[in-house]
């Protein structure tokens, strides 16, 4: 018998919701322990209830899944995020990967896609609705082409890709120290050291290049 997994959903149309509920009951193995129709309520209900998975409409009043998930991450709450939406739009699907999200699922394939995707999502692993492989691939594609161009950005340490990818997100030297609970005297230091490998010049040249290639990072 499979392990229970316990489940939120927050979605703004309770006719959507209703439908969610009715696959999740499909799996026994999956609890729903609480829904919201507003962002800061699933924010606030999720902080609450501590439910292994959150599935998050990615357009909703007050907060967004995207904005809820940099919360939920900002705040190390042990939850696995899946968002859904309508869109089949390169940007949004880059923002929500760059934002840490395991499962990205289409509305129109909720139904099919919905329920592999939390188990996956709760084991680790990461979940695309395979109507999205085009997406997917040309992500791929263009990542792989920037990194041919910029082979020096092979010579990073792991520690300093993640300070590169943090520091696309717009967040300050000060916040990635709170997030990676290491000292701000570190973050400097990789900062300085990323820009010498990286032949960037100038206090805000990192800044400019990890923003304008997030998606690649």
């Amino acid at each position: 018998m499979k392990k229970t997994t316990t489940v939120f959903i927050a979605d703004d149309h309770p006719i959507f919701r209703k439908g969610l509920r009715d696959v999740l009951k499909e799996d026994p193995s999956i609890q729903l322990v609480g829904e919201a129709a507003d962002g800061a309520t699933a924010l606030q209900r999720i902080r609450e209830l501590k439910p292994q998975v959150a599935v998050l409409d990615l357009d909703m009043p007050q907060m967004n899944g995207l904005e809820i998930a940099r919360k939920i991450s900002d705040s190390r709450l042990p939850v696995s995020l899946v968002i859904l939406t309508m869109y089949k739009e390169d940007r949004i699907f880059n923002e929500a990967i760059n934002a840490g999200i395991l499962g990205y699922v289409l509305k129109e394939n909720a139904a099919s896609d919905l329920l592999n995707c939390i188990h996956a999502v709760v084991a680790g692993e990461p979940f695309i609705s395979p109507s999205l492989s085009s997406v997917l691939l040309n992500r791929s594609l263009r990542r792989q082409t920037f990194l041919d161009a910029r082979p020096e950005l092979q010579t990073l340490t792991p520690a300093e890709k993640r300070i590169l990818k943090l520091v696309a997100e717009d967040l300050t030297s000060k916040e990635i120290a709170e997030r990676l609970q290491i000292s701000f005297h570190t973050v400097e230091n990789h900062r300085a050291k990323i820009s010498e490998k990286l032949n960037l010049r100038g206090s805000h040249s990192l800044l400019k290049f990890a923003f304008e290639n997030k998606d690649r990072l």
